[in-house]
């Protein structure tokens, strides 16, 4: 299977919600130009609030990122998971999954919203953004405009 990924997280609290911060934190990419000699390992890139959104890249395993990827009759169909502890935002109706054709790529968005485990501390906030290329591509395939778009990103309060 010829296929690149790059997962791109920024995590937030309260205090990137308004002003400075939030102008900050939303002018963060959502793509990255991939480093060299990456595949087949999914580029990884985290943005924190506390170190002000710089960020960190690395490389992970493919069975660890949450994106079904199944290849069959020339496609790749692209369906990130959402587990049951991320339930906030609620998502009842999800969009299909994505089939993408040699060349193509898809940026699917999702954004998470949690608590302490005991509710002491403040809400924090996820941004999970999905760059799945299918085929053959360069370094700099995901600073460019996707093929399809999804953004499943819902109220987080």
């Amino acid at each position: 299977m010829d296929v690149t990924v790059q997962w791109v997280r920024t995590s937030w609290t309260k205090q990137s919600r308004g002003g400075e911060a939030a102008a900050r934190r939303s002018a963060t990419p959502v793509g990255f130009a991939l480093p060299h000699g990456l595949a087949p390992h999914p580029h990884t890139v985290r943005m924190h609030e506390r170190d002000g959104f710089a960020p960190h890249h690395g490389q992970g395993e493919l069975k660890r990122v949450d994106v079904q990827l199944r290849e069959a009759e020339g496609r790749l169909r692209v369906f990130p998971r959402v587990q049951p502890l991320f339930a906030l935002p609620p998502r009842p109706r999800r969009p299909p999954a994505v089939r993408l054709v040699p060349g193509q790529w898809v940026r699917w968005q999702l954004n998470y919203r949690f608590s302490s485990a005991a509710g002491m501390r403040d809400w924090s906030y996820w941004l999970d953004t999905f760059n799945i290329a299918y085929g053959t591509v360069k370094d700099d395939v995901f600073l460019g405009t996707p093929t399809f778009l999804v953004d499943e990103q819902g109220p987080l309060r």
